[in-house]
């Protein structure tokens, strides 16, 4: 057992000084503000349980930077995607995955979901082993320090029954029945690991057709389920052409609407879409930073939360890795379409950024710092240039706060960051990148 004398911390209601916390098996087996213990170890700084940023696709962090040439459109943003995603084998994607892990972890982000849906060969064939691409991501986390909920991706269609084209033969497995024997098996060889979950995911209701819905529905059970939900004006308008229904009546139609839900994106809802997802107690998972950088709008956040869904954040195509700053996006991004300012107080933000984002991607045991819960800690510095003056509190975390004020990181009881390791991080990310851009697809 180690014990350690936080400076502040907050613990979910308020920031609380002197908190006394020990830990044994990588868990938190005593909480206790306003100590004075003659023997502990000291940690200096704000401190904040571990974040979970629940939706990530690694590849993606390799078009950081290059995607705004000719004035970024989304079609620049697309085509450099696909080349990425033509040139990454299973050892490039260890090295890439691992480097934004820890990328992650240095930004306080103690556990990830990552949205899988690079499985194969680039011309669709399957490797070997079937599940080598998702192997190579869990190993990375692993590496990282970070866990990681693996949400195995189905994906059959280019468009509402189109067949997938270039590099969306990788992501393809054919069919349903091929997509849940492949996932089952990867599944049955990881549930043992310490740090590893498998969740399921469909791309979106573009990507799989109505009819494959029954079965993943079947299939899921209570596994973490996500999918990229109206994320675009177009997606809808296409979904009311083919199915007469909006995407998410279309998931509610098919027992795709549950508490296990996450809904990423959830931008462009109906008022019938916002009560459908509040009653089924979703998840939506908001990627702001992601969104502001494609162009695709400003989702309903408050009205989602009001009607009952529970807010989750993720950093989606790493175009930031900062969940500070996903955090404060959605209370500004409110500001800026309704023109009032109050939407979202600090704690709410944490909780979507802390506990609801572990149960989100099924670590009910994490996200907070309480007595049971997973030992992860965040401590900032409540000094630096953009936290200095700020009150020292939970304001400072969301509205001040950024990836840099990160000074130290500990998940499940181990510390896997410390001050310092952000140019290590860097040089890794640098050499790993630049490789795959140089290498021939």
């Amino acid at each position: 057992m180690t014990a350690y004398l936080l400076e502040r911390a907050w613990l979910g209601d308020r920031v609380h000084e002197d908190v006394l916390v020990e830990v044994e098996d990588g868990r938190f087996t005593s909480v206790a503000p306003d100590s004075d213990p003659p023997r502990a170890v000291p940690v200096r700084g704000l401190v904040v349980p571990g974040l979970a940023n629940t939706h990530s696709h690694a590849f993606h962090r390799a078009l950081r930077g290059r995607t705004q040439r000719e004035r970024g459109s989304f079609w620049t943003w697309r085509d450099q995607m696909y080349a990425v995603a033509a040139r990454l084998g299973p050892d490039a994607y260890l090295a890439l995955a691992r480097a934004t892990y820890r990328e992650m972890a240095a930004a306080g982000i103690t556990c990830v979901g990552e949205f899988h849906y690079l499985h194969h060969q680039p011309d669709g064939t399957p490797h070997a082993d079937a599940n080598e691409m998702g192997e190579a991501l869990v190993h990375a986390a692993r590496e990282a320090g970070i866990r990681v909920t693996l949400l195995d991706t189905l994906y059959l269609s280019s468009g509402f029954g189109a067949p997938p084209e270039g590099a969306q033969v990788r992501y393809s497995d054919g069919s349903v029945e091929r997509w849940i024997e492949r996932v089952s098996g990867f599944e049955a060889s990881t549930w043992t690991i310490e740090g590893i979950r498998v969740g399921a995911a469909v791309h979106s209701v573009r990507a799989v057709p109505a009819d494959d819905l029954g079965a993943v529905a079947s299939w899921v059970g209570d596994r973490p389920f996500h999918v990229h939900l109206s994320e675009q004006v177009a997606e809808n308008a296409a979904c009311l052409d083919a199915y007469g229904v909006t995407p998410a009546r279309l998931l509610a139609d098919h027992d795709l609407l549950r508490p296990t839900t996450s809904l990423v994106h959830a931008t462009h809802l109906t008022g019938d879409d916002i009560a459908l997802i509040g009653a089924a107690r979703s998840y939506a998972s908001f990627c702001p930073t992601t969104e502001r950088d494609l162009g695709d709008g400003i989702g309903p956040s408050r009205a989602l939360h009001d009607a009952g869904a529970r807010l989750t954040l993720g950093s989606d195509s790493h175009a930031v890795i900062d969940l500070f700053e996903e955090m404060r996006a959605v209370e500004l991004d409110e500001r800026l379409a309704t023109q009032q300012r109050g939407h979202w107080t600090a704690a709410e933000l944490l909780t979507a950024a802390t506990t609801d984002g572990h149960a989100s991607l099924g670590w009910a045991d994490a996200g907070a710092i309480a007595v049971g819960k997973r030992a992860d800690l965040v401590v900032l510095d409540p000094a630096s240039p953009r936290t200095a003056g700020t009150g020292r509190d939970e304001n400072t975390a969301v509205f001040a706060a950024v990836a840099e004020d990160v000074r130290r990181v500990m998940v499940d009881g181990r510390w896997v960051v410390e001050d310092g390791d952000r140019a290590t991080i860097g040089r890794e990310l640098d050499d790993v990148i630049t490789r795959i851009w140089e290498e021939q697809p």
